[in-house]
This record gives structure tokens, sequence and C-alpha cells, in this order.
């Protein structure tokens, strides 16, 4: 089969790079190399910030409604071309076909709220605010934006979290797609030019981390948003903000839950084993670790390991498939690096996924579900992210011990509670670190119009992505005040305070 050379997109173009090095794409579910992507040059990244930097006036200068027909036109063709993007989802990252889906379809749930945009960026007037005074406060785009991507949502992240919202408020934007699943970005960005998308206002470029630090630095790009590592994240942070610029940094979890004694244990495993081995556990809001009281323990983790079993593992685009392969060869080897940590650790193994194959796959990068049992504080398997489809069983004492033990981890993603007592939920949903707060939910990620509100090392800048932080992050607030004079205004003597002070 021919290996597709993949081109680099900026100002309303896809160029050959003069790049010498080419990364690989392979398709998860074979093992085979099916594409490859330019590590593009120092030049062409500059190239898409210069192109990035020249849209930003006309575009935004254009209408706030006329930004927005753009986003209705993406809409509809998003939706023409669903099963396209995710059928190519699930090829070169491994998620299922429902998985893969609904990384497309999280995309378009930000792009129908950019719709929104004319009222979200709405200021605030008062009159009079002092004797003769007005203030107004508008919203304003600042300018041009970078983002930093990881492997593990190619549509959403980029195309939903990252450059609806950018763009319709204003903004110009220069994407480092994901090296190893590029293609879902580049047709996602050819998609959007489609829907008429003036040249530069987005450009794409893939690169290795040397010639995306470049946009941390840059004088001519004024925000970074990126999400990946905590490590790189927190250079992120500190690189770019020390340059001046705005950042949203989110970051690595280690999302935990608390199972109380009386929570549906069933249910509740059946939650468990969705949030826990979905996507392959490569989500930073997969649930890793659970927490469940002593007493009910051994039935729950019998339940687990039962509804764990009937788990298929497959290729992403048999219909039939729960879980598919991981990403990539090397993570797969850094996964069983972790499981076999595990066992050197001292946990119980009550489910080996290492040696699962999938005929006709064999050189697929697949692995099982896997749970550990008896996984303790000092065990880094229950601290460190995974990621993979990985479960860590910790036993708790009860409610208080249990919500002790999940936030003492340094992340701070998510967490949730599975019980049946509004007295509990109401405490944990008070008490517990965790940014986002499940009550009986074990993914609880919000809709587009609130937040994606990691806390602690799960995160760092002041404004997360979407909702009113996604606005608030891509505009600036400028305020206003003026006064009019009438023929009898003849008063010279003016007060220092003019306009702010009444008393």
């Amino acid at each position: 089969m021919a290996i597709k050379r993949l081109k680099y997109g900026v100002n309303g173009e896809w160029k050959e790079s003069a790049t010498s090095k080419y990364m690989p794409i392979t398709d998860s579910n074979t093992g085979q190399v099916i594409a490859e992507a330019p590590c593009c040059t120092v030049d062409e990244v500059n190239e898409a910030v210069a192109a990035a930097k020249n849209a930003f006036p006309a575009w935004s200068a254009t209408p706030v409604s006329v930004r927005v027909q753009i986003m209705f036109r993406y809409k509809a063709i998003l939706d023409a071309h669903l099963e396209e993007l995710t059928l190519l989802v699930a090829t070169e990252l491994g998620k299922n076909l429902n998985e893969a889906r609904g990384d497309v379809l999280k995309a378009i749930e930000v792009v129908e709220l950019a719709c929104s945009v004319p009222s979200l960026m709405q200021g605030d007037s008062l009159m009079n605010v002092s004797n003769g005074h007005d203030t107004v406060m508008y919203r304003e785009a600042i300018g041009v934006f970078a983002g930093i991507v990881p492997y593990n949502f190619p549509a959403m992240i980029p195309f939903g979290w990252m450059i609806p919202l950018c763009i319709t408020t204003g903004n110009t934007f220069v994407l480092k797609a994901a090296s190893m699943v590029p293609q879902t970005a580049v047709r996602m960005l050819e998609l959007l030019n489609e829907a008429g998308l003036p040249k530069g206002v987005v450009n794409l470029v893939t690169c290795s981390r040397h010639e995306a630090e470049l946009l941390l630095e840059h004088p001519d790009v004024v925000g970074i948003c990126y999400v990946g590592s905590t490590s790189v994240g927190l250079h992120i942070y500190s690189t770019a903000a020390a340059h001046g610029k705005r950042v949203q940094a989110l970051c690595e979890a280690k999302n935990h839950a608390l199972v109380l004694k009386d929570a549906r244990l069933k249910t509740t495993a059946a939650r468990v084993i969705n949030s826990g081995f979905g996507c392959a556990g490569q989500r930073c809001m997969a649930l890793p670790v659970v927490c469940v009281e002593e007493q009910v323990a051994d039935e729950f983790v019998k339940y687990l390991v039962e509804a764990a079993k009937n788990v298929k593992v497959g290729a992403a685009y048999d219909p039939d498939t729960v879980l598919g392969p991981v990403v990539s060869e090397e993570h797969k080897a850094r996964v069983l690096e972790w499981i076999n940590k595990g066992v050197d650790e001292g946990a119980k193994l009550v489910l080996d996924g290492r040696n699962v194959v999938v005929p006709g796959y064999e050189k697929g990068f697949f692995i099982g579900p896997t749970i550990f049992d008896h996984v303790t504080e000092e065990m880094s398997i229950g601290t460190n992210e995974i990621f993979g489809p990985v479960v860590c069983i910790k036993r708790v004492k009860n409610f208080e011990h249990g919500l002790a033990v999940m936030n003492a981890n340094p992340f701070a993603n998510g967490s949730c509670i599975f019980t049946q007592s509004g007295y509990y939920a109401r405490e944990f949903t008070r008490r517990t670190h965790g940014g986002m707060v499940g009550v009986n939910v074990g993914i609880p990620v919000p809709i587009s119009v609130f937040p994606f509100s990691g806390h602690k090392k799960s995160f760092f800048g002041d404004l997360h992505c979407m909702g009113k932080d996604g606005i608030a992050f891509f505009t600036e607030a400028k305020c206003v005040t003026s006064r009019w004079f009438t023929e009898e205004d003849t008063d010279t003597k003016v007060d220092t305070w003019e306009g702010t002070i009444t008393r």
C-alpha cells in the first residue's frame, strides 16, 4: 500500500515541507505505517505564525455575525462528513467506532457553542456611573493563539476545545497537530476552509518539540492552548507566561472514584468498566483508580472482573469492538512496563491483559482489560498516570479514609462517588479536590457550555477551556467611559477623580 505523505497548511494552502524528516503514522489496529507527517522546519512554523498575524486585522474587524455564519456552515459540513471522520479517528488512533464518532461529535458540540458567540461576547454597560458619565465594557479579540495538542482526541481537542471559540471571537490560530494522528486534523481543517474561512485564520503544522518551542516565545503569539503531560505543561506555562502570553495548560490526571457500601455494585461496576477501559484508557478523564469500602470490596471486585472479561478486544473499525488498540507500539510497551511494575510492587493482578492477541490483527497494539486489587498508596501504579486500560482498586475503611486517599493525589482533574446517600454525595461534592465531579457518574465531563475545569497539577492557568472561561480566555475587556457636554457646561475646573467618585 502506498504511504501518503502529508503537507502543512498555511494561508489556506497545503504545501510540501522542505524538511528531510518525516514522522510515521500507523494504523494502530494493524501496526502498518499508512502515512507520514512532515517535521516542519523553523521557517515553516514562523511562516504559519506570520500568516495568522497577517490575517488577524481583517478577521477581527469582520462582524461577529459574519464569523458565526462560517461556524453554522462548518457544523453542517462536519455532520455530512461524520462517518468519514469517525473511520479516520478509528484507523489512526484505534478508538472503537462509537468512541471515534463521539470524538467528532464533541468537536461539533463546541462548534455549535461557537454559533452563540454574539451573545457570549456581549459586554456590560451602566449609564450615569457618575454625573453625566456612562461606561461600556466590550470584549475584543487579542491576536494569534497557538495550540499544541496530544494524540488521544484528534478531533475534539483542536477542533473543539481550541479553534471554534478562538476564531469566532475574532482571533487567528496556529495548530501544532499531534504527529502520530494528524490526518484527522488535516481533514477537519480542509472542511473548515470549505466552509469559507478566510486565508490565514487557521494554519496547521506538524513538527517536533524543538520547533514547537518557538511558539512559546514568539513575539507575535499572544496565547498558548496546550493539552498533554504535566511536566511539559508546566514548562509551557512557565515559559509562555514569562513571555507575557496567556496560557491554558490541561495536563495529566489520576482520577479516583469512591464506592461506598450502599452503592449499587453491579451498575457501578459497569460504569467503572466504561470509564476505565473506554478509549483504551487513553483519556485524562478515565477512571483508573477505585477506592472501595472494605465491607463490599470482594463483591465489587468480583463484579468488576466478570464484566471486564466480557469486554471484546478487537480492531477499532469492527462494530462489535469495545476495547480497541492503544496508539502506538511504543505506548503499548510503556503501558506493559507499568503493569509489570504493579506486579513488582506487590499489587494483586486479578485480570491480566498483557498477552491479548486479536486474530487477523496480530501486529496491532492491543492490551486487554487489566485490573489490580490491593493497591496501596506506596505503589506508583496507583498514583501516576498510566494512560492505558488498567484499573487499580484501593480498599478503604470508610468515607473519610477514601476521601483522604483521593485528595492526597497531586492531580485533580475529576473525581466521582458511587452511593445512594445524599449526605455523603453532598459532602463529597463539597470536599473533593476534583475539578469535575460525578455523583454516580463515571466520566463527569460537562457539556461545552461549562468549562473543562481540572485542578491542582491537572491544570496550569487561570481560565479553563470552553464555557464562559473559554470566551474570557480568548478575549480581553475594554472599558469605555464617556461624557457629552451641553452648551451650559462651562465649568473648567476638573477634579482629579472626575467620573470615578461621586459622593
